[in-house]
């Protein structure tokens, strides 16, 4: 008589088929715990560029609007503006990062990001099934703005229509996000005078997670996430950093040049409503859903301090 407690072997084809089971039992109560709740997402990188990688994101954010969670997407775009600049004959300056925007560079800008980054977006996602909405910050006065006239240092700077966020309309995001659409925004911005204004991918992403007090902003870079130079001199990718930790790694050097302000600006997010922000490696495939529904995950979690989302969460 054959022992009841032992699992028969069904094979190899069927024990991969198991094996992908049990990843989808896993992601369950991380579904349970964001069901309903808001994730920004960051879209930029090398993930904008590569066709497979573009495929597997909108794969991810098709597939978390099915299982209930509210993707915001916010999307990037300097190498298509760049690109089409050049076919212009109009150099690309940069001063601090920000593109230097003249009238006619805002032209293209605008141009670019709305008329063909933004509706490549949705239709991509279209054909996987989830209904988008592409939208810039002019469209409902979504962001509000005004001349950026100071560099992070306080310093005098200008750079020509450079928008600084005054003012997220949360209203419209927060109606097409509650309902079946995934709002792709465009990082757009409109002055009080109705002038179109260029922003950073980054600080909209940011502004908008701070505003509708999202669940999660999450950052596609092209990078393994937050890492930081041990005593030893290896290197480190930290899965997961909270406020104190961020703190002491770096008063103690182990988080140096431009990672600090990547990290603070994710810790000003959390001060700011954000559950967590997410630094993740959008060159690898599925990289939203490893870090969202993995124990594991992928790249950096920061957060204020070490809260699971269900019991049995290692953090």
């Amino acid at each position: 008589m054959a022992d009841q407690n032992v699992i028969p072997y069904l094979g190899k084809e069927m024990q991969e088929f198991i094996n992908k089971a049990e990843i989808l039992i896993e992601a369950l109560p991380y579904i349970q715990s964001l069901s309903g709740k808001t994730v920004v997402i960051k879209y930029g990188g090398n993930a904008m560029i590569n066709e497979e990688l573009k495929q597997s994101v909108m794969d991810d954010i098709t597939l978390l609007k099915f299982v209930g969670i509210n993707p915001v997407i916010v999307h990037g775009g300097g190498p298509d503006i760049s690109e089409m600049l050049g076919k212009m004959s109009i150099p690309s300056q940069f001063v601090g990062g920000l593109r230097v925007t003249d009238a006619r560079t805002m032209a293209i800008a605008q141009m670019v990001l709305v008329g063909k980054t933004n509706k490549e977006i949705v239709a991509t996602l279209g054909q996987k099934g989830a209904k988008a909405i592409g939208i810039c910050g002019i469209d409902g006065h979504l962001i509000e703005c005004e001349k950026l006239t100071e560099g992070p240092g306080g310093e005098a700077l200008d750079v020509g229509y450079v928008g600084k966020i005054t003012r997220i309309n949360t209203k419209v995001l927060t109606m097409l996000a509650n309902d079946e659409y995934i709002p792709v925004v465009a990082p757009i911005g409109i002055g009080p005078d109705g002038q179109s204004y260029n922003i950073n991918a980054d600080t909209v992403a940011s502004e908008i997670a701070a505003a509708l007090k999202a669940e999660k902003l999450m950052t596609l870079t092209d990078v393994a996430g937050v890492k930081g130079t041990l005593p030893d001199g290896t290197e480190k990718v930290f899965p997961v950093l909270t406020e104190v930790e961020i703190t002491e790694l770096i008063a103690s050097g182990v988080i140096s040049g431009g990672m600090i302000p990547k990290v603070l600006g994710c810790l000003d997010t959390i001060h700011r409503g954000v559950g967590r922000a997410h630094i993740i490696d959008g060159r690898i495939p599925h990289s939203l859903l490893l870090e969202i529904f993995t124990g594991k995950g992928i790249g950096t979690m920061i957060t204020k301090e070490r809260r699971p989302y269900f019991d049995g969460e290692k953090i």
